[in-house]
């Protein structure tokens, strides 16, 4: 049985005694080989849960594992890139590949490194702390692929790129992806940018998963459905309701088959993520491994 990329069972983190959790009973799996979109609102989870994921925090509470092992022992094999993109501001552009080369002995591959900063017209010669935004994005990018990970980890990596660098960018992940095998996380608050990226979901909200598994499976376990106002809903599980006049207009995850009157339809991932965000009462798959398998 091919080993999890990542794998939790009732991961939680907190920072301080009387905090509140910014994690708590988090379980689910993560085949190898995926490219996995973590999405959630602001404070949900998503930068703890990668950040305990690379090694750079210790869970207070349950366990995970990361390619087999524990994340420490893992991060050589594993390339990680900050919401924030910490660079050292005083080296420049070469000198920075050059850093991660040292770095990574045996590991580095400078092709795919440089070819990611030329994409993006960057004098080899100017120091990161002159760089935009969007170029210490793409310096912190090369720095990550250019380690050759098996599992690559992206807190909010395509915030400060125009669409045009996010278009080519994401065409570099799915390329790493396809021709290495390359296992990618990456949260976003850009559902829609996810969807044709993405294969695999992780749904987190209030600091707990709310969903997980294979983006397709969980899209043909819900259904977009409308029917007349009167007409109840049960025993299908009700993730969100919206009556609007004469019609109930419903997400719902049926439990058998639905009736040939009723307006039915496959949800798109957005539809999906926004109504268990707007809804966090919503009943989720009870156990979010089996989900994740």
């Amino acid at each position: 049985m091919t080993v999890p990329a990542i794998e939790a069972d009732a991961l939680g983190k907190r920072f301080g005694r009387r905090a509140a959790w910014a994690l708590r009973d988090c379980s689910f799996r993560l085949p190898a080989g995926r490219v996995c979109a973590v999405v959630g609102p602001n404070g949900a989870g998503k930068s703890t849960l990668l950040a305990i994921a690379a090694g750079l925090l210790a869970p207070t509470d349950g366990t995970i594992t990361v390619l087999g092992t524990d994340p420490a022992t893992a991060r050589p094999r594993v390339g990680f890139v900050d919401q924030d993109k910490p660079l050292y501001p005083q080296l420049t552009v070469d000198e920075t590949l050059r850093m991660g080369a040292d770095l990574n002995p045996g590991r580095w591959d400078a092709d795919t490194a440089r070819r990611i900063v030329a994409g993006g017209d960057l004098d080899p010669d100017k120091r990161i702390r002159s760089l935009s935004g969007g170029q210490r994005t793409r310096v912190a990018l090369a720095l990550a692929l250019g380690k050759r990970p098996e599992l690559l980890l992206l807190d909010e990596p395509m915030a400060d790129l125009d669409p045009l660098a996010r278009h080519e960018l994401m065409g570099v992940l799915m390329g790493q992806a396809a021709v290495h095998g390359t296992t990618i996380v990456m949260s976003s608050h850009v559902v829609a940018e996810l969807e044709d990226s993405c294969d695999h979901l992780l749904l987190i909200g209030g600091g707990r998963v709310r969903l997980a598994g294979g983006i397709d499976d969980l899209l043909a376990a819900h259904a977009r459905v409308s029917a007349p106002a009167a007409t109840a809903l049960a025993p299908h599980d009700v993730v969100e309701s919206r009556a609007t006049g004469r019609q109930v207009s419903a997400l719902i995850r049926p439990s058998g088959p639905l009736p040939g009157d009723w307006r039915t339809g496959t949800p798109s991932l957005e539809e999906l993520v926004l109504s268990y965000l707007r809804n966090p009462e919503a009943p989720t798959p009870a156990d979010p491994m089996e989900a994740a398998a």
